[in-house]
């Protein structure tokens, strides 16, 4: 007899374990199916410890600058490559023990194998103890994706890698081709900078981060320029060839001129695939380039059958797969009788983006120039980090909070930052945008002094011809 849940999750990255703990809050029998690692690639191979490897390059960047602050190290300042990824192992392992303890204290069952939908609401699991099939009333497929590999840039884990290879390298690059300006390669092109590397950045695009409003990816050009990287935008890769000591790279760029480089290290970072082969979803579920179709709440078109995080459309980030994952849940146990829960679908223009470089990015909602696309007036403000005491006294200065508003309504349509510690401040344009809220209750709120967030008032009071210090 095949066990029976309420509900099973299939997938336990961040929008699947957090789904997990919803459903087994609101009273229903859980089971989580993972192949590999729980907490999934965000825990283990993403999120989490790319930020304590950009933590372990910040500070080398400040201790290599302490004269700037006054302060005088004595002896040499290098990174330990061994330590450094050592250190974010560790952090990874420590959240990955913290996973496993969320699913005991919620009482949710694990069952570790490779899952196979044998019907919208059943599952196959090969792990190393045999086979079995678990089924229950409601199924959500949570598997994530994967990096794209290009079929002229075969990944060998030696010279080219992809994000997994950059987390643990084996040996320090020394001169390093980064194919990709998204987040994922700005990310390690700032860490491998930082760390004394010979970077290139290379984008097909017209610039470099082109999610971002076009102000954010000029201002990040001139930063990452200013640092030592090279920046190559409308530039095409059209041949990589790995030997056992060096990369030979030929790129095609925006004038026509085709060359060829020589490099220690590549890395691709050229976007993701989603992980639906294989799982038997196709039958139940309809696809779209591979990506799972769903509704706000995300139902596929199976009854029974959900979709959540990164395997479904875009933005494709964490904290979104997390939002779905506690939305679907409550969905669920609505439609199995628990009239308390309420769940909302969700608005894809209040999901904040984030980049951990140097500066930092953030933004959320529309760029100016997809406001105007939109049919919108728009007022714009612009505020800069120089005209911030706090930034002055941390010394980063360097940086921009850019507003976008309806000039007919004053709806906060956009918010777009680049500087210190923006990733943080993000989430208040977010909080603004989710309530609604137009240019007058901004205006009226009170930024503490000195933060850098009162460059966040400022932009708003820009926008308006109130800007206050500059």
């Amino acid at each position: 007899m095949a066990e029976q849940y309420d509900v099973i999750v299939l997938g336990s990255g961040p929008g699947g374990y957090v789904a997990a703990i919803r459903a087994s809050q609101l009273g229903l029998k859980t089971a989580i199916v993972e192949r590999e690692l729980l907490g999934g690639i965000c825990l283990n191979w993403g999120c989490i410890p790319t930020k304590a490897l950009l933590r372990s390059a910040e500070i080398l960047h400040y201790a290599q600058h302490a004269k700037d602050y006054g302060l005088k190290i004595a002896g040499a300042i290098e990174a330990d490559l061994e330590a450094v990824v050592k250190r974010s192992r560790g952090v990874a392992k420590q959240l990955n023990q913290g996973v496993t303890h969320l699913m005991k204290k919620n009482k949710i069952t694990v069952h570790m194998g490779e899952g196979t939908l044998k019907s919208a609401t059943s599952i196959e699991v090969k792990g190393e103890k045999g086979t079995e099939t678990i089924s229950a009333k409601h199924v959500i497929v949570a598997t994530g994706a994967r990096a794209r590999e290009l079929p002229f840039a075969p990944v060998d884990g030696k010279r080219v890698w992809t994000y997994r290879h950059a987390m643990t390298p084996k040996e320090m690059p020394t001169k390093l081709l980064v194919m990709g300006s998204g987040a994922i390669g700005v990310e390690f092109a700032s860490f491998y900078n930082d760390m004394g590397v010979d970077v290139t950045v290379v984008e097909m695009l017209d610039r470099i981060m082109p999610v971002e409003d076009k102000d954010v990816s000029t201002f990040m050009t001139k930063a990452l320029t200013k640092q030592g990287m090279t920046i190559l935008t409308e530039a095409a890769v059209q041949e990589v060839k790995a030997s056992d000591k060096e990369v030979k790279v030929t790129i095609k760029d925006k004038a026509g001129k085709v060359t060829t480089e020589t490099y220690s290290h590549v890395i691709s970072a050229v976007g993701i695939v989603p992980n639906t082969e294989n799982i038997g979803v196709e039958k139940y579920a309809e696809l779209d380039r591979g990506f799972i179709q769903i509704d706000d709440l995300g139902r596929t078109k199976a009854k029974g059958l959900w979709a959540i995080g990164d395997c479904t459309p875009g933005p494709w980030l964490a904290h979104k797969a997390s939002h779905e994952g506690v939305t679907a849940a409550e969905a669920i146990a609505q439609e199995l009788g628990n009239k308390d829960v309420h769940p909302h679908g969700l608005d894809r223009n209040n999901i904040p983006g984030c980049t951990y470089c140097h500066p930092q990015v953030a933004s959320v909602g529309m760029t100016e120039a997809k406001a105007k696309e939109a049919g919108y007036k728009v007022k714009v403000g612009n505020f800069p980090f120089i005209g911030n005491g706090k930034a002055i006294a941390l010394g980063e200065p360097e940086g921009v909070v850019k507003t976008v508003f309806d000039a007919a309504t004053g709806e906060l349509l956009g918010a777009h930052m680049v500087g210190a510690e923006v990733t943080e401040m993000i989430q208040g344009y977010v909080i603004g945008k989710t309530l609604e809220t137009t240019e007058a209750e901004l205006m009226q709120a009170v930024f503490p002094h000195p933060t850098i967030s009162e460059s966040m008032h400022e932009s708003v009071l820009a926008a308006y011809g109130r800007v206050i210090h500059v």
